[in-house]
């Protein structure tokens, strides 16, 4: 009778040991994981706090809408009448840059105005409007160039 019971107790040791040496491979694979996917543990680095007030190095104070070489710095928008509009209403809900890469007419930035006050929110512009759409009309207006040159001086050769 002896022996079922040393045969239970060497098996709950056995589980005991198995147990153990699971939790230890799963938490050594745990921070092998971790090492991987943040290899300089900035999780664990103390974050620099920043004031509300605080503005970005990148703009000191004064120069938030600097303009040089008639490029504003901090858009990328051009300089011209109606700029600081532009900035105001447009830069609110999406980048510069979503502005920038369009070219329109002034009936097509006036139907993008539309569509964004009917479906994204925007709200009214009112004489705000005519200055923005003439802004992008004249900054952002579509550039004349058609298709690219013919290429000149290949010699061709047939496929086979």
């Amino acid at each position: 009778m002896e022996a079922p019971q040393n045969f239970e107790e060497t098996a709950r040791q056995i589980r005991r040991l198995g147990t153990i040496l699971f939790a230890f491979f799963a938490i050594v694979a745990g921070i092998v994981l971790f090492l991987m996917v943040d290899p300089t543990l900035s999780v664990f680095q103390p974050k620099p706090k920043l004031e509300f007030s605080e503005v970005p190095e990148s703009y000191p104070e004064g120069d938030f809408d600097k303009i040089e070489n008639g490029i504003h710095l901090r858009t990328g928008f051009v300089q011209g009448e109606g700029l600081m509009a532009v900035v105001n209403n447009c830069t609110n809900c999406h980048s510069a840059k979503l502005v920038t890469q369009n070219r329109m007419t002034k009936e097509g930035w006036q139907a993008t105005i539309k569509w964004m006050q009917e479906t994204q929110n925007l709200w009214d512009l009112g004489k705000n409007e005519a200055i923005i759409v003439d802004y992008l009309a004249t900054y952002y207006a579509p550039e004349k160039k058609g298709r690219r040159e013919n290429l000149d001086n290949i010699e061709w050769y047939e496929l086979k």
